[in-house]
């Protein structure tokens, strides 16, 4: 067993598992770490597939009470239809736009200077929306109409620009439409199981050439250290949010962004055009 494959498996189960649910953006995250690890070939893309599986299973564990609420309650209870049904909508406006543009955006979109851009832009959105009049109508899930549920996929669709960030356009799309920071998150949450789910079997069945049995450990290794991170990450955000805005997050992304425009920039670290 390849112990500095091992070790490379962690630390990017470690950043999907971070980076997935916080407005951060995991997919910049990973383009760039990635090429910091030199795993940034064909079979990391396989690899990335599978630590996004266990971010995904993170959060279906944190809010297990709510999701077997709504599978049982779906034969006869409008408020878990009317859940199902926004989670439905709001979906739609990435998976169409993904489809149609998704092999043009992959192509000229996920590199360095583009991913940095949209975490500096990004930043300057939060910065906006959190000094901006925050006028709350949608203090819970229970509350969102279907036109919200659609307001709030169209902003997840900003996430197929790499950098964007799925989570953080959905929350910060849900200030501007009036959603409390605690609704909008949730959301995100909720919204991220069926599009990260039907986006990795997706791209799963894309590249089966490339499963193999030898990837096993690493498989394991990169999926357990994603699974924990990113549940830690899901309850910490709600902590965070109870008392805090988002600003932090902006700081951070304005000063990532920086940096890699500069290591760019000046030729200091080798990023790679994907």
């Amino acid at each position: 067993m390849d112990l500095l494959l091992l070790l490379k498996a962690f630390i990017l189960g470690l950043v999907e598992g971070v980076t997935e649910f916080l407005p951060v953006s995991s997919t910049g995250h990973l383009i760039l770490a990635g090429d910091l690890l030199d795993f940034n070939d064909e079979r990391g893309k396989l690899f990335e597939i599978v630590i996004q599986s266990g971010a995904i299973l993170a959060v279906c564990w944190e809010y297990r009470a709510k999701i077997s609420e709504v599978v049982l309650g779906l034969p006869r209870e409008r408020a878990a239809q009317r859940f199902v049904l926004n989670i439905a909508v709001a979906f739609m406006p990435l998976a169409i736009l993904g489809l149609l543009f998704g092999k043009t955006i992959k192509a000229y979109l996920f590199n360095a200077p583009v991913v940095a851009t949209a975490f500096i832009v990004g930043g300057l959105i939060i910065l906006w929306a959190e000094r901006r009049e925050h006028r709350i109508r949608v203090e819970s899930l229970d509350e969102l109409s279907l036109l919200d549920a659609m307001k709030l996929g169209l902003a997840q669709a900003l996430a197929l620009i790499p950098g964007t960030s799925r989570s953080g356009a959905t929350i910060i799309g849900g200030l501007f439409f009036g959603l409390s920071r605690r609704a909008a998150t949730e959301f995100s949450f909720f919204l991220a199981i069926p599009t990260l789910i039907l986006a990795s079997v997706y791209q799963l069945y894309k590249e089966r050439a490339l499963l193999s049995v030898d990837d096993i450990g690493m498989w394991v290794v990169g999926f357990v250290a994603a699974f924990i991170s990113a549940f830690w990450a899901v309850r910490g955000l709600l902590r965070y949010i109870s008392s805090h805005d988002f600003s932090i997050f902006a700081w951070y992304r304005i000063a990532f962004g920086i940096v890699v425009l500069v290591t760019w920039q000046l030729d200091l670290i080798a990023w790679s055009n994907h």
